[in-house]
């Protein structure tokens, strides 16, 4: 299994997403890229710890590729907008890309130049840095949208991304 760190805003809506796609076998939300040791979410949630939300993805490279893992994340968050999606705004929200290998940052470098700047009109302002130390986020964020797509966050905001993802992406999808 390979591992990539993702962060693209909250990380209830990038899980949702990631957990779907076949070759991806966990998806953990956690913090990652800041000066805090151990942190909890209300550290998170003050902008000072530094911080970012990320998802931790294990995938089988062999079932899915890198880049098309990279394909669905410039597709379903915003990475044109400095600590910012949505209405999420903070530090914590930026849009990250924190890589385990030079193979992998180069992978992140190509696809932002041939994959993302195509999909979006300005800047992409996407962070490429070196895997930092993870913290897993407490129980209750772990598998959020699956157990409380009810609630209207996830109605509103991730809902939204899943149906753009089931539609554009199909072909990715667990069956």
């Amino acid at each position: 299994m390979e591992k990539i760190t993702l962060g693209g805003g909250c990380f209830w809506c990038t899980e949702a997403v990631f957990q779907r796609l076949e070759g991806v076998s966990q998806v953990i939300s956690g913090y990652m890229g800041g000066h805090v040791d151990n942190p909890t979410y209300k550290d998170i949630c003050t902008g000072q710890s530094g911080h970012a939300e990320v998802i931790e993805i294990s995938f089988d490279s062999e079932t899915i590729s890198l880049e098309q893992i990279l394909e669905v994340f410039w597709a379903t968050h915003d990475p044109t907008t400095l600590n910012r999606q949505g209405a999420d705004k903070g530090t914590q929200y930026r849009s990250v890309v924190f890589y385990n290998s030079l193979e992998q940052k180069e992978v992140t470098q190509n696809s932002i130049d041939e994959v993302a700047a195509k999909v979006w009109d300005d800047p992409i302002v996407t962070q490429v840095v070196p895997i930092a130390k993870f913290y897993t986020a407490e129980q209750y964020h772990q598998d959020y949208y699956n157990q409380n797509s009810y609630r209207g966050y996830c109605q509103v905001v991730i809902s939204p991304k899943i149906n753009k993802l089931k539609s554009s992406y199909a072909t990715l999808l667990k069956s």
